[in-house]
């Protein structure tokens, strides 16, 4: 596909999705970091619950690096797999303290120098927090996107790649928010609403119905 597909997916995502969100609380970029880890494999729903309490005891990114790490993970525990989540979030805190005076960066580079943060992380923290253009390829991404053929491909890092080609940088945090609804609400993994879908005329999934 070509950037005018590109372009007409996003101008037919934006008559459905006019104003997207992102599901995730967060207060100030910290906690959308935390709250973007903890969310692997893991509803948002869930997360936003872990977060409600923990946001109001771990408050900077030294109150996180000085945390016990067995008393933290029992704290994040409902959203799976947390001891690899608390030992991530626990050492990203103490490179925050140690190398960018607390705070978290707004930089893809900078970001991705964390321990746990990937470019997928990277670009929600970078779109979400700071309003820098960004495409965060997750599950429903990368399912959406290839199902209407604008990529072909399992890999994440060359599918953002290949998006960041395809679709208007101006429209790249709507893109993203927007896919991730179509993909929950209509283009689902088991049972997409093909009849319901605003795609359907240009999608060349050959499975649609």
């Amino acid at each position: 596909m070509t950037m005018s597909d590109g372009k007409r997916i996003t101008e037919l995502l934006l008559k459905k999705y006019s104003n997207p969100k992102i599901a995730l609380k967060f207060n100030n970029p910290l906690e959308l970091l935390v709250a973007t880890i903890l969310s692997a494999q893991c509803t948002d729903v869930r997360v936003n619950e872990v977060t409600e309490k923990l946001f109001k005891k771990y408050r900077t990114a030294k109150d996180y690096a000085d945390a016990d790490i067995k008393t933290f993970e029992q704290e994040i525990r409902p959203t799976g797999f947390y001891k690899n989540k608390a030992k991530m979030i626990i050492n990203a805190a103490k490179k925050l303290v140690s190398d960018f005076s607390g705070k978290v960066p707004s930089t893809m580079e900078e970001l991705t120098s964390l321990p746990g943060v990937g470019r997928k992380t990277a670009s929600v923290v970078l779109s979400a927090a700071f309003n820098i253009p960004a495409i965060a390829v997750d599950t429903h991404v990368l399912r959406v996107s290839n199902r209407l053929g604008l990529v072909k491909s399992e890999d994440p890092g060359k599918i953002e790649m290949q998006l960041l080609n395809l679709i208007p940088k101006d429209k790249w945090i709507f893109f993203t928010l927007s896919m991730i609804l179509h993909g929950r609400e209509t283009c689902k993994a088991r049972t997409p609403l093909c009849n319901e879908c605003v795609l359907y005329k240009i999608c060349l999934w050959p499975e649609k119905e």
